[in-house]
């Protein structure tokens, strides 16, 4: 049972760590234009993601897909990016209104991308036989879950807040915090590597 917490705490830690942001932001990214009322969607969106990143983990401990960590880490931010221009784009709209199976699709594949950048460290972490590693993976994998849920939580109680005191409408909130989101991964997409050549 230690072993189970050793990993589930990394895998908290991960997403709760204040000098990797970029997965607190792809979060609020996708909270933002959601309310309460429309928490089961956002857990599914939510425990897609997991899915996606997890699948990312599986993947390179079986060294399935390797990719430059430099061309990951540049579309990490372009994740964050694609989804704050999209809430820009639908604010003021019903976030219910959006297809879900679409929706799913797009939010695996950017816990994919989101996934392979922690992928070397995970692997530096567990050395070993890759069979070795998946009960350490899923208790990550449920780490990250639990972290993910705590920020969503968050995101949405502070928007219920700033709505509700600060009499904020829905798609002023979503704009602000989508706007503010754009100004953060800009510079990190334009400071990326890549551009050195």
């Amino acid at each position: 049972m230690s072993d189970f917490w050793i990993y589930f705490n990394i895998g908290l830690k991960h997403v709760l760590n204040i000098n990797a942001y970029d997965h607190v932001l792809f979060l609020l990214a996708l909270t933002v234009p959601y309310e309460f009322k429309s928490w089961k969607r956002l857990l599914i969106l939510v425990s897609l993601f997991t899915l996606g990143h997890t699948l990312a983990l599986f993947l390179s401990v079986f060294n399935i897909v390797k990719v430059q960590p430099t061309w990951v880490e540049f579309l990490i931010p372009i994740t964050i990016l694609i989804t704050a221009l999209y809430n820009i784009v639908i604010s003021g709209k019903s976030a219910k209104k959006d297809s879900l199976s679409f929706t799913g699709i797009v939010t695996v594949f950017f816990g994919v991308i989101h996934g392979l950048g922690f992928s070397n460290y995970f692997n530096v972490l567990l050395p070993g036989k890759p069979t070795d590693k998946l009960w350490p993976l899923i208790e990550f994998a449920l780490g990250i879950e639990a972290a993910q849920i705590i920020v969503v939580l968050a995101a949405l109680l502070l928007a219920y807040v700033v709505q509700t005191l600060l009499k904020f409408s829905q798609r002023d909130w979503v704009l602000i915090i989508s706007a503010f989101i754009v100004g953060v991964v800009v510079p990190l997409i334009l400071q990326s590597e890549i551009w050195v050549k």
